[in-house]
């Protein structure tokens, strides 16, 4: 009996201790997309040192009235000049995707002016690049115990300081992440 594929769309993913890739130590990644083609998320765990979303509104010419000193995250190793803003369901605008029930994420410059404006979404982070994956990687991925999946809270993803998030999410999960380990035992 063949079963139908377990998609990871509106979760977050969380990097396991000894993933083996440094890029992704303590990720925690918001799953945009996950299908047979493929899958796409945005890292929501590491800010760019020094980079704030006014400074990339100033570099864009977008007027603000706020200094915007929310951070810019590192969302990945693919295409890290492209932003992506993850945002609230209550904003809609151009090209403004739904990614499950969840939230939305758009990548047009007229959010970051509606950001810019004060009529923005109310709950939003950016973030350059993405984490990309084909097909079947991410699965192949989590059978050698790279990830770990939660659904993960709205509160995690837009209030929680950026250097809980991950030991939060594992926590809502039931998992203490002090006690995970890279070293395998035997039965």
């Amino acid at each position: 009996m063949e079963t139908d594929p377990i998609w990871f769309t509106g979760q977050l993913l969380l990097a396991l201790p000894g993933i083996g890739d440094p890029r992704f130590e303590h990720s925690v990644i918001a799953m945009i997309s996950h299908d047979e083609e493929g899958a796409m998320g945005i890292g929501i765990s590491d800010p760019m040192a020094g980079m704030t979303v006014g400074a990339v509104l100033d570099q864009l010419d977008i007027a603000h009235d706020d200094p915007l000193e929310q951070p810019v995250f590192v969302g990945g190793p693919v295409e890290p000049s492209r932003g992506f803003v993850l945002h609230s369901m209550d904003w809609g605008g151009q090209e403004a995707v739904q990614v499950s029930d969840r939230w939305m994420v758009s990548s047009s410059h007229d959010i970051l002016r509606a950001i810019g404006e004060g009529r923005g979404p109310s709950r939003w982070l950016v973030a350059l690049g993405y984490a990309g994956w084909s097909a079947g990687q991410l699965e192949g991925e989590m059978v050698r115990h790279g990830w770990h999946v939660t659904p993960g809270s709205d509160a995690l993803l837009f209030d929680t300081p950026p250097a809980k998030r991950w030991q939060a999410a594992f926590a809502e999960a039931g998992v203490d992440a002090r006690l995970l380990t890279t070293e395998g035992g035997e039965a």
